[in-house]
């Protein structure tokens, strides 16, 4: 294999582990709303900076409250798991013609 397609693959699995991890952060997030967790701890003030910058993108641009219940965590999670599981490897597929 060529140093770009080591490159590439690094690239790609790099990005799968980093949407991983953030997709258990919103899982965490998620539920840390039904418990109401105190908003001063560097956990929790940790959690929600880095979501609820997503979180608010999404509510803007789609519509996902219904019945007072807020969707955008599971838009989130279910654009993070299109990502891995085919985003990526079609992009790979695309770009190295070898990779199965």
């Amino acid at each position: 294999m060529s140093p770009w397609v080591n490159l590439l693959f690094f690239v790609a699995r790099t990005l799968e582990g980093l949407l991983n991890i953030y997709f258990w952060i919103v899982i965490i997030a998620a539920l840390l709303t039904w418990i109401e967790p105190n908003p001063y701890n560097p956990i929790v003030r940790f959690l929600h900076s880095v979501t609820e910058p997503v979180f608010d993108w999404v509510r803007e641009h789609l519509p996902v409250f219904f019945g007072g219940i807020d969707f955008s965590p599971l838009v989130v999670i279910i654009t993070i798991q299109f990502v891995q599981v085919w985003l990526i490897p079609t992009l790979l597929h695309l770009l190295i013609p070898s990779y199965a």
